[in-house]
């Protein structure tokens, strides 16, 4: 089917290509090289799966860059409804874009120490371990910052949803929930980080909400009323 029949399938269809992507990089790869608390055996494991690990940091920008199309997909879908907060969706969407790809620079400067070549072959081995665990470290809190801007980009979406009168409102409500979740644990993860995995835990079922509208877009699909319809529904919001 057709972005022009169904665009709502068609930007359905594009969030699930840059999530599964975005899994593999900032879930699948992490989850299976990264030993927390353990510098020399992350370290290990990297360096026997450094293909592996290449493709999560590539993986990452692909996601990155492909999600820039998830959200003008939106915005064709949405800007009906209105304008202005179908482009502020799109202005917060990009805005994350260049802090995710900076924050790769983490895992590239890892990969350095951990492979040891040229000048930094002179330092001892536990040492490169531990500047590599503050690279991974400080990797993990760059989506930290970056989730601020996960938060925020949802809340015009809802709002879109919500008014919408072709997708169902508890989407745009649920939608809300999750920016306002993603918020929150961006901020917990900065005030107070010893509670950020307790806080994760508690804000999972909001930020499904997410999942569920990309679910519905794909399954069911979404298409925006005529232009005239439209443009009363913009005047009305």
């Amino acid at each position: 089917m057709s972005s022009t029949k169904n665009p709502g399938r068609f930007a359905g269809s594009l969030y699930l290509l840059a999530s599964i992507v975005g899994f593999f990089a900032m879930m699948y790869v992490p989850a299976k090289l990264i030993v927390h608390g353990n510098a020399a055996a992350t370290a290990s494991n990297i360096a026997a799966n450094e293909t592996l690990f290449r493709l999560g940091i590539a993986s990452e920008l692909i996601g990155q860059a492909g999600f820039i199309f998830v959200a003008f997909a939106l915005f064709e879908l949405l800007k009906g409804v209105n304008r202005r907060h179908a482009s502020l969706m799109v202005t917060l969407v990009v805005v994350q874009i260049p802090i995710a790809f900076v924050n790769e620079l983490n895992f590239i400067a890892a990969l350095a120490l951990i492979r040891g070549t040229d000048f930094l072959s002179i330092v001892e081995n536990t040492q490169r371990d531990a500047l590599a665990m503050l690279f991974l470290n400080l990797h993990f809190h760059g989506y930290v910052v970056n989730e601020i801007f996960w938060g925020l980009w949802l809340l015009p979406l809802a709002l879109l949803v919500y008014r919408s009168r072709f997708l169902p409102r508890f989407l745009g409500v649920w939608l809300a929930l999750a920016g306002l979740a993603w918020v929150t644990l961006s901020l917990a993860g900065v005030v107070v980080p010893q509670y950020y995995d307790k806080v994760f835990s508690f804000t999972q079922p909001a930020v499904f909400g997410e999942i569920a509208f990309m679910l519905w877009l794909i399954i069911k699909g979404a298409k925006p009323p005529a232009l005239d319809d439209a443009a009363s529904l913009s005047a009305r919001a």
